[in-house]
Formats: C-alpha cells, structure tokens, sequence
C-alpha cells in the first residue's frame, strides 16, 4: 500500500513537498519507484522517478525546479517541488514497479497510492 500526502493549495511560485509511504513492503527492494501526475483532459505523466540504483530521472518540465528522494529508514518517497507553476496542477501520485520495466513508463508500474492534489494559483 502506498499513501500519499502533502498536496495543498499554492500560489505561483511557491513549494510543497509531498510525501508517500509505503507499507507490506520496502521501497528500496522495488526496481523503480516514481512519482506521476494526471492533469484534468490530461494523461497521466512521469514526473520524477529513483531506479533502484539509486539513478533519478525527472521530466524537462520539472528539471531544476523538483526533487525527488528517498528515506529508506522511513519507508517514504518524498517529492519536493519548488517555483511552482499554474500548469503543475495536476493530481500527484506515487508508484513502485515491483517487476521488469521501465522506471519513467507509468503502465509498467505495480502500485499506486490513491493520489494527492496539487493545485497552484
């Protein structure tokens, strides 16, 4: 099971860091885990992912604004996101591809957590 948390309401420009953690299993045994976002009338996309080497993959449209990482003590995926814009709203979600797969493919994925929504203004 995976939970997210820490979507909210903000103004352009502004952060947030959200959150996800993982229960039944650890994060660090899966091959990839992410983060992907569904705009409304939008497919869902690849936001920012961690392969099991430790190796971070982001989207163009997030590059030197997101960061994605880990708390292998915690259980947690985090995702800071900072200088938001208008168009990053979207519902975010959390993802572990247990199997084989591509880290930034989101159909490849195993679990998903139920979603946060982010929402800037």
């Amino acid at each position: 099971q995976l939970v997210e948390s820490g979507g909210g309401s903000v103004q352009a420009g502004g952060s947030l860091t959200l959150s996800c953690t993982a229960s039944g299993y650890r994060l660090s045994s899966t091959n990839c885990v992410g983060w992907f976002r569904q705009a409304p009338g939008k497919e869902r996309e690849g936001v920012a992912t961690i392969a099991i080497d430790g190796s971070t993959t982001y989207a163009d449209s997030v590059k030197g604004r997101f960061t994605i990482s880990s708390d292998n003590a915690k259980n947690t995926l985090y995702l800071q996101m900072n200088s938001l814009k208008p168009e990053d709203t979207a519902m975010y979600y959390c993802a572990a591809l247990v199997g084989g797969g591509s880290c930034f493919t989101s159909r490849d994925y195993d679990y998903w957590g139920q979603g946060t929504q982010v929402t800037v203004s």
